[in-house]
């Protein structure tokens, strides 16, 4: 992490929301989300705002060796966006403690504010992360007595 990831950091990130999306996408298996209206997926919502998180980062940290993961969010969905609107998320670092980072985020559609709260994040070694995540794995497979995983 570099000194200049302190408190105050400030980023803003606009995205034209596709069909893509929308409710109907985030779970095309499912039936029911099939039957839902076609409007901005809070799933998908909950991405934009940790994408313009790392955005918000990347120029602090040691990239791509060092990258943040979310580990918490707590963001209320205010209100639905159709696709074709424009949604602007904005986020601000409030809270640096160690390798934990406190946003405030928010998101507008141009007519509405659509989201808002807060969201943790920390900052990990990709290459530490990802070792371990591959053990997880590898000990999946030897105690499931499987080789292979859906």
């Amino acid at each position: 992490m570099k000194a200049t990831l302190i408190p105050g950091i400030r980023y803003e990130h606009t995205f034209l929301v596709p069909t893509s999306k929308t409710v109907p996408a985030l779970y095309p298996e499912s039936p029911e989300f099939l039957a839902m209206p076609e409007v901005f997926a809070t799933g998908f919502m909950v991405g934009l705002l940790e994408w313009t998180c790392i955005m918000a980062l990347k120029p602090h940290l040691d990239w791509p060796q060092e990258q943040s993961v979310g580990t918490h969010i707590n963001v209320s969905h205010e209100a639905a966006t159709p696709p074709g609107l424009e949604v602007t998320a904005t986020v601000e670092l409030l809270r640096v403690e160690g390798r934990k980072l406190t946003f405030s985020v928010s998101a507008h559609d141009s007519v509405d504010l659509i989201a808002k709260g807060t969201h943790e994040r920390f900052v990990i070694n990709k290459e530490k992360f990802t070792n371990k995540v591959r053990d997880k794995h590898d000990e999946f497979k030897r105690d499931s007595g499987t080789d292979k995983v859906n």
